[in-house]
């Protein structure tokens, strides 16, 4: 059976009876607390809205009164952030332009002698210029030039050009950071950063046929393309510690070639003295240690290495410290040697009278020597 609900009535309810004697409640609070939240809600937003709009670079460029705000200056960078540094040595650096080719070099000393890499300015002629970082051009002549060390002076016609500071590239190590200028591809006033990351890495370079030229480089990581060579390799301080010159590469040719994170710069105490010596002489003179070398590796038993002497000068540095033919020179000043490339780059690092440690093989017994390296003859 169906049990009946009670009709739902549809009708007007009736209002509640309200005590006239009950008191009153104040409003005064409750518009207190809703005037703060709502001026609480509003900073907040604001806040986060100035934010949002900042960092999206929107809206924060202009002050309230519509004024814009100054962009930041250049010239605040401090003198030893790397922005600073840039700044520095910029003006000291300059574009070397040859006939069908682009180089880089920089101001060695006030009066415009300039130091860039033999391989720039190779074939250069009356057409020989050099631009600055501001633009101005000036021609330029050409002082000395060392093929086999790749080190070249030339002097350009302007005054007052700014001498750049040298530092000491027997005192750097791994790690440290460096800055490469020079003008890569063409693309003039380029900086690049990196660190170093190998020291008196042997290279061998030259075109076939042409001059060989040996470096005990400094590797870095800097980016370094065509148009680098000749350009200055600055550490953390502003000091020149290096000069570009040579990039490995995975390019088939020397037009392929590109930055693959490995470049070499010749130590600018071995750059400053070929150079100081072309000022002064001409010329300069070539490091020998008085013996010919086996390049390629050793011959002998499997897994020797060192730089194997196929001659000694009688009279030569190695003659005169007891090395003979035959000797397997194993490593000089602590530095390992894998073949006769490592010891003629590093023979020519030092200048002529230094004295080198030398670890040599002869037979199956270990010897060590004292060499002092002499000039060439020629």
């Amino acid at each position: 059976m169906v049990v009946p609900t009670a009709p739902v009535s549809t009708g007007p309810q009736p209002e509640p009876v309200v005590d006239p004697d009950a008191p009153r409640r104040s409003m005064t609070p409750v518009l207190l607390i809703c005037l703060v939240t709502a001026l609480l809600a509003g900073g907040l937003g604001g806040t986060l809205g100035f934010v949002f709009a900042t960092r999206s670079g929107v809206g924060g460029g202009t002050q309230l009164g519509g004024t814009p705000l100054a962009a930041p200056s250049a010239a605040q960078r401090a003198p030893d952030s790397l922005a600073g540094v840039a700044k520095q040595m910029l003006p000291s650096v300059v574009t070397v332009r040859v006939t069908g080719a682009i180089g880089s070099g920089f101001v060695i000393s006030p009066n415009g002698y300039v130091v860039t890499n033999d391989h720039v300015v190779e074939g250069a002629n009356d057409s020989l210029s050099v631009s600055f970082s501001d633009g101005s051009t000036a021609s330029a002549t050409v002082v000395g030039r060392d093929p086999e060390s790749d080190i070249a002076v030339i002097k350009v016609a302007k005054k007052s050009v700014t001498a750049v500071s040298l530092g000491d590239s027997d005192s750097i190590a791994v790690g440290d950071p460096v800055l490469a200028f020079g003008s890569p591809l063409a693309l003039v006033n380029t900086v690049t950063s990196g660190i170093v990351s190998a020291l008196d890495r042997t290279i061998q370079a030259g075109e076939p046929g042409g001059t060989v030229r040996y470096y005990a480089a400094i590797q870095t990581d800097a980016a370094v393309n065509q148009g680098n060579s000749g350009g200055p390799l600055v550490d953390g301080a502003g000091r020149v510690v290096g000069m570009n010159s040579v990039i490995r590469s995975v390019g088939g040719s020397d037009t392929e070639a590109g930055n693959i994170g490995l470049a070499f710069a010749i130590p600018i105490n071995q750059a400053m003295r070929v150079a100081r010596e072309i000022i002064d002489h001409g010329k300069a003179r070539r490091t020998v240690i008085g013996a010919e070398v086996s390049t390629g590796g050793t011959s002998g038993s499997a897994g020797s290495s060192g730089a194997r002497l196929r001659s000694v000068q009688p009279t030569g540095p190695a003659a005169t410290a007891g090395l003979k033919s035959g000797d397997v020179i194993t490593k000089m000043n602590g530095h390992l040697l894998e073949d006769g490339t490592d010891l003629i780059a590093l023979v020519r690092k030092y200048a002529p009278e230094s004295v080198v440690a030398v670890e040599y093989r002869r037979g199956t017994k270990t010897q060590t020597a004292s060499v002092t390296l002499a000039a060439d003859a020629k």
